[in-house]
C-alpha cells in the first residue's frame, strides 16, 4: 500500500499547475489485444468467484464500463426504417378540429403570475432585511446628488447575500432622483466575470459614454434645427436663447458635427490599451457629470489581470477636467484586497459594506415577498416556502439558492399539469439543482482531474471497494498513456483528489494501514452515470472509448 503524507497539502496549487501540463491528442488506437477463452476451458469445472475487491488486472474492461459506441448505427432501428415515408407525412397535422402539439400542454391552468421576479436578473422594488446596508449605500452616495464625488465603496459578502440587488437597487434610485432634480449623475454596470480584463473593461465603460455622448449630440442638434427654423421666421425667436445669431447656431452645429465624427467606437480586440484608456478618459469627460461605476465580482477581475484597471480607474479624478468618478466594487472574496497595491487599495476601499447571510426566518420572508408576484394566488401548498429557505439556510443563507429553488419547483410542478406546487416539487427541484451544480463543476475541471475521477468510475463500475490511491494512480497511468497525455507523479494526483474532495464530487478518508502508511480510501459522491456521461463530452477523454479492452489495474507498479 502506498504511504503518504498530508493529502490536503497544495491541493489547489497543484490543480492550476496540471492544466498546463495537459497534452492529449487525436489519435486512432489499434485492435485490442483478444482474451477469449479456448474452448476446452469451456468445458472445464467453473472456479469459485473471488471475492469483490480482489480485482483482477483482465477485470476492468474500459469499453465495456464505458459501454457500447454511441455513434454505432442501431441495425434494429434500420430494419425497421420506411423508405417511402418523407416529411409530408411526418409533419403535424394542420386541421383546425385537431389538437396540436402544445394544445394539450396551453390546457392547463398556470402556476406562475410572473416568472420572471425569481430570476437574480430582477432588482425588486423593496429588499427585506437590507435596510441598514441600502441606507449606509444612500448615506454615501447622496453626494453625487450634490455635485461631489462621492467616496469608494467596497461591497463584501457570500453568494446569494443580497450585495448586487441591493447595489442595483440603490443605482436606481439614484439615477432616478437625479432625473428629478435634473443633476447629471450616471451608473455604470460591469460585470467582471465576463468582462474580465483592463481591455474589456476600458473598451465597454468608453463604448457605453460614447453612446451617451453621441445620444446628447443628436438631441442638441435637433434643438439647435428647431432653433434656427424659429429665428428664420421670427429674429425675436432667440431672445431666451444662448444664441445671437443663426451664425452662431450654426457654428454650434459644425462642433458638434465634429465631436460626433471624434467619437470612434472601441473594437473588443486589437487596440493598444493605452488608445483605449484614453479613448474612455475623453468620453467619460466630455460633459460635466458623476459616474459611479458598480465593478460586480471585482475579484475576479484582479484575478485574471491584476489591479492595474482599478490603480488607473482609482487616479482618474486628479485628471478629469469636467466630470468626476467613484467606484463601487462588490466581492464575495473578503481577503481580496490582500493582493492589491497599497495604493490602490487605500483609495479603493474607503468605505467598506458587509452583507451577512440570511437565516432561514429572513429566507422565508423573501420568498414569500415574491412569491406573492410570481405565483397565481393559492398555487403554492403552506409547506413549500419554509422548506425552500430550510434548504438554502444550509447553503449558507444563499437567497439566490432559494429563489432558484422556488422556481424550479413551480416549473416542475407545472411541467406535470399539476394544480399546486407541494412539498414533493421543491424536493425534486433540489435534486436537481444539485445535479446540474454537478454537471458543471465537472465539465469545468482541468483535463488531468478529470482523468483521475474517470479513473475512480472505473474503479466503482468494476465493483471495487474501498478504492485507494495507489488504485487510481494505477487505473490513472494507464488511461493517460492510452490517450498520449501526460502522467504525474503519483502526489499530485493524490492533490487532485484532495480537489475533488474540497469541490464535493469524491468522499476521500484518510485512514492508517499501520505500518504500511497511510492512503485515502475514495468513493464517488455524485451519480456515476451522469458524471461518465459529462466526463466523455470532452474531447480528449473521448478517445478512451477507443483504448485498449484490459487495463492493468490493481497492485501493478
Amino acid at each position: 500500500m502506498d504511504e503518504e503524507e498530508n493529502p490536503r497539502g497544495g491541493a489547489r496549487g497543484e490543480v492550476g499547475n496540471s492544466t498546463s501540463d495537459d497534452s492529449a491528442v487525436d489519435g486512432d488506437s489499434g485492435d485490442a489485444p483478444s482474451t477469449d477463452a479456448s474452448a476446452d476451458d469451456a468445458s472445464s469445472e467453473t472456479p469459485t468467484p473471488a471475492a469483490e475487491d480482489d480485482v483482477s488486472p483482465e477485470d476492468i474492461d474500459i469499453q465495456a464500463s464505458i459501454g457500447p459506441d454511441a455513434d454505432a448505427p442501431d441495425e434494429d432501428l434500420d430494419q425497421h426504417k420506411d423508405p417511402d415515408v418523407g416529411l409530408d407525412k411526418v409533419v403535424l397535422n394542420d386541421d383546425e378540429g385537431s389538437k396540436g402539439l402544445f394544445d394539450d400542454l396551453l390546457a392547463g391552468e398556470p402556476i406562475f403570475e410572473n416568472k420572471e421576479v425569481l430570476r437574480p436578473s430582477y432588482t425588486p422594488h423593496e429588499l427585506p432585511h437590507r435596510t441598514d446596508q441600502i441606507n449606509q449605500m444612500a448615506t454615501i452616495l447622496v453626494s453625487a446628488l450634490r455635485g461631489e464625488t462621492p467616496s469608494n465603496i467596497l461591497i463584501y459578502g457570500k453568494t446569494g447575500t443580497g450585495k448586487t440587488a441591493s447595489a442595483k437597487f440603490v443605482s436606481q434610485e439614484l439615477e432616478s432622483t437625479s432625473q428629478k432634480y435634473d443633476v447629471p449623475c450616471e451608473v455604470e454596470y460591469i460585470n467582471c466575470e465576463v468582462t474580465d480584463t483592463q481591455y474589456r473593461v476600458l473598451a465597454q465603460l468608453a463604448n457605453k459614454f460614447i453612446e451617451k455622448n453621441v445620444e446628447r449630440i443628436e438631441a442638441e442638434q435637433e434643438r439647435l434645427d428647431e432653433m434656427r427654423t424659429r429665428a428664420t421666421e421670427d429674429p425675436n425667436a432667440l431672445a431666451d436663447t444662448p444664441y445671437d445669431s443663426i451664425a452662431e447656431i450654426d457654428e454650434r452645429a459644425a462642433e458638434l458635427d465634429d465631436d460626433a465624427d471624434e467619437m470612434e467606437t472601441v473594437p473588443m480586440t486589437g487596440w493598444p490599451t493605452d488608445r483605449v484608456y484614453t479613448t474612455f478618459f475623453d468620453a467619460v469627460d466630455y460633459k460635466e457629470r458623476v459616474v459611479v461605476i458598480m465593478l460586480d465580482e471585482i475579484d475576479k477581475l484582479v484575478e485574471k489581470s491584476g489591479d492595474d484597471t482599478l490603480y488607473n480607474l482609482s487616479r482618474m479624478n486628479s485628471e478629469l477636467d469636467n466630470s468626476r468618478i467613484s467606484i463601487m466594487g462588490i466581492s464575495n472574496d473578503l481577503k481580496f484586497t490582500d493582493f492589491l497595491d497599497p495604493r490602490v487599495k487605500s483609495s479603493l476601499g474607503e468605505e467598506e459594506i458587509v452583507f451577512p447571510p440570511y437565516d432561514a426566518n429572513q429566507l422565508r420572508d423573501i420568498l414569500q415577498h415574491r412569491a406573492d408576484v410570481a405565483f397565481k394566488p393559492g398555487a403554492l401548498t403552506d409547506d413549500v416556502i419554509p422548506l425552500c429557505a430550510a434548504f438554502a439556510a444550509q447553503e449558507h443563507g444563499d437567497a439566490r439558492r432559494a429563489l432558484d429553488l422556488l422556481r424550479t419547483a413551480g416549473e416542475l410542478a407545472e411541467r406535470g399539469q399539476a394544480d399546486t406546487v407541494e412539498e414533493a416539487h421543491v424536493r425534486q427541484a433540489q435534486d436537481k439543482i444539485e445535479l446540474d451544480r454537478v454537471v458543471e463543476v465537472v465539465r469545468t475541471l482541468p483535463t488531468q482531474s478529470k482523468i483521475v475521477l474517470f479513473a475512480i468510475i472505473l474503479l466503482e463500475k468494476n465493483g471495487v471497494r474501498n478504492i485507494n490511491t495507489g488504485e487510481v494512480f494505477n487505473i490513472y497511468k494507464r488511461l493517460c498513456e492510452e490517450i498520449d497525455a501526460d502522467v504525474l507523479t503519483q502526489r499530485r494526483v493524490t492533490d487532485l483528489i484532495s480537489e475533488l474532495d474540497m469541490l464535493g464530487i469524491v468522499n476521500a478518508v484518510v485512514v492508517s494501514k499501520g505500518r504500511y502508511g497511510r492512503t485515502k480510501e475514495i468513493s464517488l459522491s455524485v451519480p456515476i452515470d451522469e458524471t461518465e456521461a459529462v466526463l466523455l463530452t470532452d474531447s480528449r477523454l473521448g478517445d478512451i472509448e477507443s483504448a485498449q479492452p484490459f487495463v492493468q489495474a490493481r497492485f501493478d507498479n
